[in-house]
């Protein structure tokens, strides 16, 4: 691991959740060292309800910051310890994500108590947070993602409204730049076929764990539906058209490309 000294960001205020343990085989080949940072949403009517369950010893879930919409940050967890935020979770053939991982919880109500964009002011201190945190875990540009990208079918966080685009103009996150506009609907989920077996083989490239088959299964829904959320949020249905198969391809290239950082 390679450690600096960066700039940690001021007023953390810390407030110690119960619900943590040692990262297993931290550095060894089956577990490497801390290297992805996992965003949420909160999903809850408040902060401070959902900072409360985070730091209950009968909720057993945690995450190591939480942002406030005001831009307060809580460090809940020592970022060296693991907390558990990802649940049943897979990303580029690596499960059990809380091991390696740091989870940030970012207020918002959420899809279930009327989801709504995240202020300027809390972005901009998640932008400082995870620079640090980039800084001192020497985290590459494509292992910053969404609760939704480990866990698709399951979770939606931190959502449509959360602003990749511009995290990754920081290097917390990779965009893509390649866009048709053409909705031309080409695959969807029962279909057979090429075109579903390339865009098994990319989701599988990207990260999402899934069979590189010719079928659009619901694993195939799950992932697409998922890269959706994260990297075309004006259209989430689930369904290949060419537009994401443009920008599908053009994440999957980035991702096999040397993994930028």
């Amino acid at each position: 691991m390679k450690v600096v000294e960066p700039q940690t960001p001021t007023d953390i205020i810390k407030r110690p959740s119960p619900n943590w343990n040692e990262r297993p085989g931290l550095g060894s080949d089956e577990h490497p060292l801390i290297d992805t940072i996992i965003l949420h949403y909160t999903g809850m009517p408040t902060g401070v309800e959902a900072l409360e369950r985070l730091c209950s010893v009968d909720s057993k879930v945690s995450a190591h910051y939480l942002v406030e919409e005001n831009g307060g940050i809580f460090e809940m967890v020592d970022p060296e310890k693991r907390a558990w935020h990802a649940g049943v979770s897979s990303w580029q053939g690596r499960e059990n994500m809380n091991d390696t991982s740091i989870g940030i919880e970012v207020v918002n109500p959420g899809h279930d108590h009327g989801y709504r964009s995240f202020p300027e002011r809390q972005i901009a201190r998640l932008i400082e947070l995870l620079g640090h945190l980039k800084a001192r875990f020497d985290i590459p540009a494509h292992r910053f993602m969404g609760h939704s990208d480990v866990a698709p079918g399951r979770k939606q966080d931190p959502g449509e409204l959360f602003p990749w685009a511009r995290l990754a103009d920081h290097r917390f996150g990779i965009w893509a730049r390649k866009y048709t506009n053409d909705a031309t609907i080409i695959a969807k989920k029962g279909m057979v076929g090429p075109d579903v077996a390339r865009l098994n083989k990319s989701l599988a490239t990207i990260g999402y764990t899934i069979l590189p088959d010719d079928r659009f299964s619901q694993e195939t829904f799950d992932a697409l539906t998922a890269f959706q959320r994260h990297w075309r949020p004006e259209k989430i249905d689930g369904q290949l058209d060419r537009n994401t198969q443009a920008i599908v391809s053009d994440i999957a290239d980035k991702m096999s490309l040397g993994k930028i950082d």
